[in-house]
């Protein structure tokens, strides 16, 4: 059987809703004095909340498994339908402090949860196409799940930059956020970077999810 056209498309996480300064963009600040890191921060310990969203399709044969996936994937950033996707929510508890006339952020305790939206078939396959099936939500799920990985990584790496963090001559805390807002947005910026080269990679001629949706459509 040839391969049929590939209407769907994996997009890129989307960020559903992000509380946190500075992450809607960036602002240039000229600050007054030094900015240097204590090494007395506090890390806090976290760990995300992990979801599964499901969306139901129908189908007897891979081609109209894949066809119902086109007519009922999520709508994702006006970019179309998608097969899955990730997104997140993260708020923050920060603690600042004013020693000696400087502000620190002395701890910040990060609330993540993310949520992945994932095809479940609604019904039953024959014994051939299950197999397909199967092999196909395992490798989508796998894809989606380095998503999340980048999400935790990035909110790792906005601890570190940014706890710890001391402004002088501050004592009311307001030229450090402007300072933190400036880090968040390149962290910020340099995620959804990482996670559109992951895709770009995997969705090429040859790339894993590529292989995945030619498997499924031409296998079944």
């Amino acid at each position: 059987m040839k391969a049929v056209p590939i209407p769907v498309r994996l997009r890129p996480h989307s960020m559903k809703v992000f509380v946190g300064v500075g992450l809607a963009g960036r602002r240039t600040c000229f600050l007054l004095a030094c900015v240097l890191m204590t090494p007395a921060a506090a890390r806090a310990e976290w760990q995300a909340v992990e979801k599964i969203k499901t969306y139901a399709i129908t189908g007897q044969s891979g081609p109209e498994l894949y066809a119902s996936i086109g007519e009922r994937g999520p709508q994702v950033g006006g970019l179309g339908r998608a097969i899955a996707h990730t997104s997140f929510k993260l708020t923050w508890r920060r603690k600042y402090e004013e020693r000696d006339g400087a502000c620190v952020l002395a701890s910040a305790l990060p609330k993540l949860t993310i949520t992945y939206t994932l095809p479940e078939l609604a019904g039953k396959l024959p014994a051939g196409i299950e197999t397909h099936w199967q092999t196909f939500i395992a490798g989508v799920k796998k894809h989606e799940l380095v998503h999340g990985d980048f999400i935790k990584e990035m909110v790792s790496a906005i601890e570190a930059a940014t706890v710890g963090l001391a402004v002088a001559d501050d004592p009311q805390c307001r030229k450090i956020k402007s300072e933190m807002t400036k880090r968040l947005g390149e962290i910020s910026r340099a995620q959804r970077q990482k996670s559109r080269d992951f895709d770009k990679a995997e969705l090429s001629d040859g790339g894993n999810v590529h292989q995945l949706i030619l498997n499924l459509v031409n296998g079944g």
